[in-house]
């Protein structure tokens, strides 16, 4: 009896985490389609960036000033991982990819922020200095204030100088049935001067070039801004997409898992249940003979 109820506590328990399964896998897919449709929107909002870049570009002819404008072999990377654990191999995989990718680059050293600090230990444990991280508070207005923060210290890397380029590593989703990701490198400064030549020199959509009245190289520097804040926000909202699908992927394993343990478990259940019946009958037979026996005997 007491190897029943042993079963049935285990039982109890493995159902309960059930529940708790089912409820982050239904968060995780709610984030993915919330965070999809910000980076949708975010696309929206760069293409307005780069309209009003060419108008700036094909008015005034602005040669824009590349920075950083590098003093030395000196590289500015920003790191995208995760706060919240149970997302599988997600922030392995992004700082194996970065520790890789900064190797390969070959320079002399590396400043290094981190967004989530459960991938630091990670980038350490490789040989990589972290000298600040920032976290995450969960809801799109905390993205907005962390990206400020990155930006603050990206504006502390520029005064400091010496910098030749800034890039940002982060897991980016890929389209397909299954909620999958890859790890991606993009590079956030200096500007690209191909693409700032070719959008002065891209043919306007309409018949007039839109006028602004705003000074032409503030108007320039404030996009810019608006352009760089955009690259690293989107960097953040897909990273967290696939830190989510991730999390999904890992809690349709254990889900799968607890499926199992939960069947073995009743099996478990249903074979102590018959003998606990059969030894009730047995003690009720034995039972039953002996007072047969003290009837006969009377």
């Amino acid at each position: 009896m007491e190897e029943l109820e042993k079963v049935k506590r285990k039982i109890k328990n493995a159902g309960e985490l059930q529940s708790v399964v089912k409820i982050m896998k239904a968060i995780s897919s709610t984030n993915i389609r919330e965070y999809e449709r910000a980076v949708e929107s975010l696309g929206e909002y760069a293409r307005s960036i780069e309209m009003g870049l060419a108008v700036v570009m094909k008015s005034e002819k602005i040669i824009p000033a590349l920075f950083p404008s590098g003093k030395g072999e000196l590289l500015g990377a920003v790191i995208f991982g995760s706060d919240q654990g149970l997302c599988g191999k997600f922030n392995e995989q992004i700082a194996s990819f970065a520790l890789v990718e900064i190797a390969g680059m070959g320079y002399e050293a590396t400043r290094a922020v981190a967004v989530g600090e459960r991938v630091i230990p990670h980038l350490e444990d490789g040989g990589l200095s972290i000298e600040a991280h920032f976290t995450f508070s969960g809801d799109f207005l905390g993205i907005t204030d962390v990206m400020g923060e990155v930006l603050v210290k990206i504006e502390e890397w520029r005064i400091d100088g010496g910098l030749d380029r800034i890039v940002l590593f982060y897991n980016r989703p890929e389209s397909g049935p299954l909620a999958t990701f890859r790890p991606s490198m993009a590079d956030l400064l200096p500007l690209d001067a191909e693409e700032m030549n070719e959008l002065s020199e891209r043919r306007w959509p309409s018949r007039s070039l839109p006028t602004f009245s705003m000074d032409p190289e503030r108007l320039f520097s404030s996009l810019v801004r608006e352009q760089i804040f955009t690259s690293l926000y989107r960097a953040f909202v897909e990273s967290l997409a696939s830190e989510n699908a991730s999390r999904l992927s890992s809690m349709q394993a254990a889900e799968r898992n607890i499926e199992e343990h939960l069947n073995e478990l009743s099996v478990q259940y249903r074979k102590r249940r018959q003998e606990a019946i059969s030894s009730e009958m047995q003690d009720v037979l034995v039972g039953f003979e002996a007072l047969m026996g003290e009837r006969r005997r009377g």
